[in-house]
């Protein structure tokens, strides 16, 4: 077994080093729009023509688990004008966080532009919003096959989610949008697009890191899952996707020096009455995530981690970073407690096809591209 691992291991890093050579056409390089495959609809139309069911069709085998996901999401709604109730303790006195959570939701990152000026829906506003995207959710295009979420019970829809009165989960600036770009910011966020080479794909699907976080930014609507262990002097915040672990002294000790910098940061916490505050900094200054793209290694983070109820975790973030944007911002949405608790990895592997794939077949249209110009 050890054997077979070594040589498979070795095969992929050749092939994958195979990938990172530079493509160039006859001293030039070759325009990013030359690699893009340009039959990418014909081939959508062809795999939903190869279906043996139609979207509808597939909705309708789910219809009752979607009834009764409707019916839960018309008995409680998220409304962060309430009065909480003090958290619970754990044995030593401290306020209880632990537990399994689920990061997910259905409000969107940014205020749409229809909702300008309106913070919060009605509670029947964030409930019809709720149905509305749980429908989209448990819908599927014939032509996704890979990524069918809803056939292992992994669906959004098919979590302790709740509809939530918010209609943004950027909640500072008011107006529910990102601040503008300084211009550093704004140069980051250009270098940091994603090509067809490997460098440019994402740390998520390079292996490298789990897309996590921190700050807890959902960005795909199939995983979410947290467990946070608790004990006197440490908090650990585990996350399922590559199993990542945060560990975040709670005994007052001083930040390392800014030369120690890691993927996740380096943490550290302390509670302000039933609230768990842990700040961060000192990220890797390659480190780039979908919601952060354009963000630098002296990014500041505060997050805030308050049980409001038996099963719901209020997360709260702040992103200050001056030379990314013109302000600081923060998101906030409810995290529902899991239930059976528990995690399944969602991981990655040493042999990721995804990403060969994809600049192999880059590498392809590239010689196709040479031939052209030859004739």
């Amino acid at each position: 077994m050890i054997g077979r691992r070594l040589v498979s291991m070795s095969a992929t890093a050749l092939a994958t080093a195979a990938l990172w050579m530079p493509v160039h056409v006859i001293g030039q390089t070759v325009p990013e729009s030359a690699l893009i495959n340009q039959r990418n609809a014909e081939a959508l139309e062809a795999a939903r023509a190869a279906s043996p069911l139609t979207d509808e069709e597939a909705f309708e085998y789910f219809q009752d688990e979607v009834d009764a996901a409707v019916g839960r999401a018309t008995q409680r709604v998220w409304d962060p004008t309430s009065p909480r109730e003090p958290s619970p303790r754990t044995p030593w006195g401290d306020p209880d966080v632990r537990g399994f959570w689920l990061a997910v939701n259905y409000v969107p990152f940014e205020r749409p532009q229809t909702l300008a000026g309106k913070a919060l829906y009605t509670t029947e506003e964030a409930i019809d919003a709720f149905v509305e995207a749980l429908a989209a959710d448990a819908s599927v295009d014939p032509a996704t096959v890979h990524y069918d979420w809803k056939e292992f019970g992994m669906g959004s829809w098919q979590s302790p989610m709740i509809p939530n009165r918010r209609t943004a989960l950027i909640v500072d600036p008011p107006d529910g949008k990102l601040p503008a770009f300084t211009a550093a910011g704004r140069a980051r966020y250009e270098a940091q697009a994603r090509g067809t080479s490997v460098e440019s794909r994402s740390l998520f699907e390079r292996c490298i890191t789990g897309n996590q976080g921190p700050p807890r930014i959902q960005t795909i609507r199939n995983y979410g899952e947290s467990q946070i262990v608790q004990t006197p002097n440490y908090v650990l915040l585990i996350t399922q996707v590559n199993s990542e672990v945060r560990i975040v002294p709670l005994d007052g000790r001083p930040p390392p020096p800014e030369s120690v910098r890691s993927w996740l940061g380096e943490s550290r916490g302390h509670w302000e009455g039933d609230t768990l505050v842990v700040e961060t900094a000192n990220f890797h200054k390659d480190r780039n995530l979908p919601r952060l793209r354009g963000a630098g290694p002296d990014m500041h983070l505060v997050e805030r981690y308050t049980r409001v109820e038996d099963d719901l975790l209020l997360y709260e973030a702040t992103i200050d970073d001056p030379t990314t944007w013109e302000a600081p911002w923060t998101i906030e949405y409810p995290w529902p407690k899991m239930d059976p608790p528990g995690m399944y990895e969602f991981a990655c592997h040493e042999s990721n096809y995804g990403l060969i794939n994809v600049v192999r077949g880059a590498q392809i249209r590239q010689a196709e591209y040479e031939a052209e110009l030859q004739r």
